[in-house]
């Protein structure tokens, strides 16, 4: 399996879990500006930080099983993580929050000073 593969089921899963998490909360949805500016900073410190690490030689990766892009010395494949985390958390976030307006009897409309 190569890590592009390995990226795309890790992507796919994470997806899938926030669609099923916005269903299951309703009207409280993450905020989509707020997930791209996180996708945005995620993606500069993924290429800085993971760039300094392997040119210091923490890790490496073998060149067979990667599809060969990079920014930085950061494979593009290293992206996907905080790809997945940025779409998925802020979607469980929502979920969670919604979850718990519905037990305490929150409505949407009222205040929630969280």
């Amino acid at each position: 399996m190569t890590y592009l593969e390995l990226s795309a089921w890790f992507v796919g899963a994470a997806v899938v879990a926030a669609i099923v998490l916005s269903v299951v909360s309703g009207r409280h949805r993450a905020h989509l500006g707020a997930m791209a500016a996180t996708v945005v900073v995620l993606f500069i410190l993924t290429a800085v930080f993971d760039t300094v690490m392997i040119a210091t030689g923490l890790f490496h990766y073998s060149a067979d099983h990667l599809l060969g892009v990079h920014i930085g010395l950061a494979p593009l494949e290293d992206f996907a993580y905080p790809l997945a985390g940025a779409v998925l958390l802020p979607t469980l976030w929502a979920a969670l929050r919604a979850r718990r307006r519905a037990r305490t009897g929150i409505r949407a409309t009222d205040e929630d000073p969280s």
